[in-house]
């Protein structure tokens, strides 16, 4: 890249509006996180009556803890991607 390059960067957001979506975020991550609680003890149900886990189920666990991982970043500033409901829904797989 030159010096005389021009770099477009997005406009910033507002700060006030950022700090309406990390409250939103926030309540987001605290349904997550009990969504993960639940998820976590449905498996251990699976592991002790079944004797294996649940593949649905941890597929969907790994993608509730991506998500909340989007979340730190999003309230952390280490990034402006806002994660879901404004972008997909993480997978399980990557």
């Amino acid at each position: 890249m030159t010096d005389n390059a021009l770099v477009t960067l997005p406009p910033p957001r507002k700060l006030w509006v950022r700090a309406l979506l990390m409250l939103l975020m926030c309540v987001a991550f605290q349904i997550a996180a009990w969504v993960l609680i639940i998820v976590a003890l449905l498996q251990l149900g699976f592991v002790l009556f079944a004797e294996e886990p649940n593949p649905r189920l941890k597929d969907f666990g790994r993608s509730v803890g991506r998500y909340l991982g989007q979340i730190a970043a999003f309230e952390s500033f280490a990034t402006e991607d806002l994660p879901f409901p404004f972008a997909d829904w993480p997978p399980a797989d990557l």
